[in-house]
């Protein structure tokens, strides 16, 4: 970091202000270390950070590893770096919402998932796996979609729930636009897999359909 001026270093600033005194492209240049000919790593970092003209942490989501990979002064080690870093934030998320995980609470199972599906670009719609006493003993993705549509039949959803001795189900997707307001298709099939849960036995007990930093549960809502 030789290129930034003594006092604007992240190092020496975060030594004598602390690490919350930092901006998020100051955190992410402490991690890049080092630029490129031309550009110093504080510009590198404003750079990853820049969606359409505004600085936005979250847009180091857009990024994969090959994307990183072709912005000059990132290569294969940074671009792991980065990817790593986003991981390794996914995994404390979780970690910190796993103590008050309940499946009879949907705020709860929305804070334990929200940093897996918010920032997914399609819909993806998971299904959770209840026993009799709403203990979880599985979960799979049944559908990834396009932005605007997630579609999966009522019999693709209980052939999985039966396998695996289910009593109740519970459905999770996510809305790319980070808008979670169901919409009237998402209702439809809900009310359709419900009454054909009725049919064999096995209850949904709820939708939830997480938005960007936000839910709603067909439950709490009472669509269901």
């Amino acid at each position: 970091m030789k290129e930034i001026p003594y006092s604007e270093r992240p190092y020496e600033k975060c030594e004598r202000f602390g690490v919350q005194a930092l901006t998020e492209a100051e955190l992410l240049a402490v991690l890049l270390r080092t630029g490129v000919e031309g550009e110093s790593v504080l510009s590198l970092a404003h750079k990853l950070l820049c969606v359409n003209g505004t600085e936005d942490v979250l847009s180091l989501y857009d990024w994969n590893k090959e994307s990183l990979m072709k912005i000059k002064g990132i290569g294969r080690i940074k671009a792991i770096q980065i990817l790593c870093l986003l991981e390794f934030a996914r995994r404390l998320s979780k970690a910190e919402a796993l103590p008050k995980l309940c499946f009879e609470t949907a705020k709860s199972i929305a804070d334990y998932y929200m940093h897996d599906m918010r920032y997914l670009k399609q819909e993806h719609l998971k299904l959770l796996l209840l026993d009799t006493k709403i203990k979880l003993i599985g979960e799979k993705d049944m559908f990834v979609g396009t932005k605007d549509a997630s579609l999966v039949s009522p019999r693709e959803l209980f052939i999985e729930a039966l396998q695996k001795q289910a009593s109740s189900v519970i459905l999770l997707h996510n809305h790319p636009s980070g808008d979670p307001t169901p919409s009237k298709e998402d209702i439809l099939v809900t009310k359709r897999i419900q009454a054909a849960g009725k049919m064999i036995g096995i209850e949904l007990l709820d939708h939830i359909i997480i938005g960007n930093n936000c839910y709603i549960s067909f439950h709490e809502k009472k669509i269901i």
